[in-house]
């Protein structure tokens, strides 16, 4: 996991202190996400793995949970999750924080690992495996 501890402790200590706007993009669209939550939690492993031989997990894991409205990017998704496709890739969401007073905007690069989708939504969760500072 190529992740900036601090850069990822500042990221989630403002997103909640503050309401950050979140973006996924897939394909050059931009998709708004709604109710952001990052923790850092353990992940139901014993020692570090490679999973499906496509990521590396270890015990624990920064994990994003966020919800998109927009419906349209379901057939995208299913392109992205280990398990209904071969083609298992990272996605990009960026935010903007504020970093000794000046915007900072990031990339984070997640992989997802469940989705659950209703009539208005689909909640996304993921773990993060990259944070880059653009």
């Amino acid at each position: 996991m190529s992740v900036n501890h601090d850069l990822l402790e500042s990221l989630i200590s403002h997103s909640e202190k503050n309401h950050l706007k979140f973006y996924l993009i897939l394909n050059d669209v931009s998709y708004s996400i709604i109710d952001v939550s990052i923790t850092h939690s353990p992940i139901p492993i014993n020692e570090p793995t490679t999973r499906g031989g496509v990521y590396f997990s270890d015990t624990f894991a920064y994990k994003m949970k966020g919800v998109v409205e927009d419906l349209s990017i379901i057939p995208l998704l299913t392109k992205k999750m280990l398990g209904p496709s071969t083609e298992f890739g990272e996605i990009k969401i960026t935010t903007k924080i504020e970093s000794e007073e000046k915007p900072l905007n990031l990339e984070i690069f997640t992989n997802l690992t469940n989705s659950v989708q209703t009539l208005n939504s689909i909640e996304l969760s993921m773990i993060i495996v990259k944070l880059n500072s653009a």
